[in-house]
């Protein structure tokens, strides 16, 4: 059920012109049009006669947002809009009657809603995703040649290509064939700011999919070259500063409709990148549940076309931003106070040098594609069957009827989120690829826990890491239980391991600490001159030990070593 080769598929679907994302492009003003309609009267059925004071709300947190967090992509008349609106809302309740402060009310949110949803929805256009496919293709060849040998004058080179550094493997051919049979909905983990353009390369160049519409914050507009191509590449805009109801109302409406449309969609349900370096434990349900109501309506609409999930796991050996993300995580647990670092990831600058690091240490990222399931969570094959725990075939449609009528329940579809949320961690965890140097980290922060019994964790990554060096015996031994342990694992279907965790012991644990956060000028381990096995942060190298937590590994390993290792010095 695995595919794991260098075939580059053909295209699902030949021509562009036919890909879903294209047509409702090319429709973008109807579009908008339906989006203002369906969330107006959402807002109006859930307020009621409250609509007021959410639209007051929604501008006072609006106001607030302008002054405290400014950005460069914002519209020149913000301020004079929010201002205008303002106006006109406190006109509306002076010596009106009922129904005309009804109707101005609703004038009022249409106007917010159009403003929010022109923002929000993007566009495709053919020539420039033509050029931006030609010139990565171009730019990660040439790069990856000239980094492979570390030598400029191979910059024109063609012998390596970016797919040499994409290992995509899982449910490959599954998901191709559900193209054809509905709509599919890729979710994957989030690690780096690189995981789009990686994921839509892969899924472009390697696996011949149509592309996919996505969510892109507002802040990467800030740039006029980016804003350029984000504009004309299907991307949807997401603004996190926006927190009130109005406008997260109008981007799930977005994504509702999106779908009944026909549109394949990317989003990252865990919201944002993973700060601890952790599998996503916990997804947000927001447009996750569009993925719900989207197939509810379609029934409605007498329609057989299902929507299909497919989680998708990415594993990196070192990721750009690991250092700024541990340290938030650690502000955010509320343990300590950290030194506020600056977020540098997205610069131009250090991505070229994130990738030259990737291309010359021949480190892969590994795109794991689990088995596709309904949006009840319940799996489904190639030609879109759901099947049950024992494999009998379902009918979905059943689930969203009431005395054989379907019907709208948004409660019940609310449990139907949480269901098919439960189930997305699971293959997370499942299809998650154990890559060498997860392993070693995950061993060596143990046997760093270990040592330090009497210290919380935020006690253990205060000490000083100058004078520790790992027991090599020890991690050995650690990291040679772990592997029996994850090789169990891997035979009952509850994880993957990468081909070169079947090294030896010295073999993997060398593989490992070469490819370990290597970008990272602090490394988490190294071998230093005498041959010891040392660490330069242990705040990284706990990042990277985290890929393996909640696995419950920590009680496969005992610690027979460990009483021939001396206490460390206080």
């Amino acid at each position: 059920m695995s595919a794991e080769d260098k075939t580059f598929y053909p295209p699902v679907i030949p021509d562009i012109e036919d890909w879903p994302i294209y047509r409702l492009s090319e429709d973008r003003k109807n579009f908008v049009e339906e989006v203002d309609q369906f969330t107006v009267n959402r807002l109006l059925k859930i307020h009621g006669n409250k609509i007021g004071d959410t639209i007051a709300k929604t501008i006072y947190q609006e106001r607030i947002r302008i002054k405290e967090e400014p950005w460069k992509v914002d519209p020149p008349n913000e301020r004079l809009f929010w201002k205008r609106i303002r106006r006109k809302l406190l006109k509306s309740g002076l010596d009106k009657g009922e129904e005309e402060v009804r109707k101005t009310n609703e004038e009022i949110l249409r106007q917010i809603v159009h403003r929010y949803s022109e923002e929000i929805v993007g566009a495709f256009r053919i020539k420039t995703f033509l050029f931006a496919r030609r010139f990565l293709t171009l730019f990660f060849t040439r790069l990856l040649n000239t980094a492979a040998g570390r030598n400029w004058g191979r910059i024109f080179g063609s012998k390596y290509s970016l797919m040499d550094r994409l290992i995509v493997t899982g449910y490959i051919e599954e998901v191709r064939s559900l193209m054809k049979k509905g709509v599919v909905i890729v979710a994957p983990t989030h690690f780096s700011n690189l995981d789009s353009i990686l994921i839509g390369y892969a899924m472009d160049t390697f696996m011949g999919l149509p592309s996919f519409s996505y969510g892109a914050g507002l802040n990467l507009y800030n740039t006029g070259y980016t804003a350029y191509f984000m504009n004309r590449l299907g991307a949807y805009r997401v603004d996190r500063r926006k927190k009130n109801v109005v406008y997260l109302e109008t981007l799930k409406a977005m994504s509702n409709l999106s779908i009944q449309r026909g549109v394949n969609s990317l989003f990252f349900p865990g919201g944002t990148r993973s700060r601890s370096g952790a599998l996503e434990t916990r997804l947000k349900l927001g447009l996750l549940g569009t993925v719900v109501e989207a197939q509810r309506a379609l029934f409605e609409q007498g329609k057989d076309t299902k929507v299909f999930v497919v989680p998708l796991v990415l594993g990196y050996h070192f990721v750009l931003e690991a250092k700024f993300l541990i340290e938030q995580h650690l502000r955010e647990t509320g343990q300590e106070r950290y030194i506020r670092s600056q977020d540098e990831s997205g610069s131009p600058w250090q991505i070229l040098k994130f990738i030259w690091q990737l291309f010359s240490k021949a480190n892969e990222i590994t795109l794991s594609f689990g088995r596709p399931m309904d949006v009840l969570g319940n799996p489904v094959d190639a030609e879109g069957r759901s099947m049950d725990a024992r494999g009998r075939e379902l009918d979905i449609k059943g689930f969203f009827m009431l005395d054989g009528v379907v019907n709208r329940d948004l409660q019940r579809e609310s449990e139907y989120t949480k269901m098919v949320a439960e189930k997305i961690v699971d293959r997370y965890f499942r299809d998650n690829t154990v890559l060498t140097s997860h392993l070693v980290a995950y061993a060596a922060f143990e046997i760093l826990k270990q040592q330090n019994m009497r210290l919380d964790i935020y006690g253990v990554l205060r000490l000083p890491e100058d004078d520790y060096v790992f027991p090599k015996d020890v991690l050995y031994d650690v990291v040679d239980q772990l592997k029996a342990g994850l090789t169990e694992m891997e035979s009952r279907g509850e994880i993957r391991l990468s081909p070169e965790i079947g090294l030896n012991i010295e073999e993997l644990v060398a593989d490992g600490i070469s490819r370990l956060g290597n970008f990272h000028v602090g490394k988490p381990l190294r071998f230093n001159k005498k041959d010891e096995i040392v660490s330069d942060s242990f705040k990284v190298l706990y990042y990277y030990h985290n890929r393996l937590e909640n696995y419950g590994l920590n009680k496969k390993i005992r610690w027979r070593k460990m009483e021939e290792v001396p206490e460390p010095a206080e």
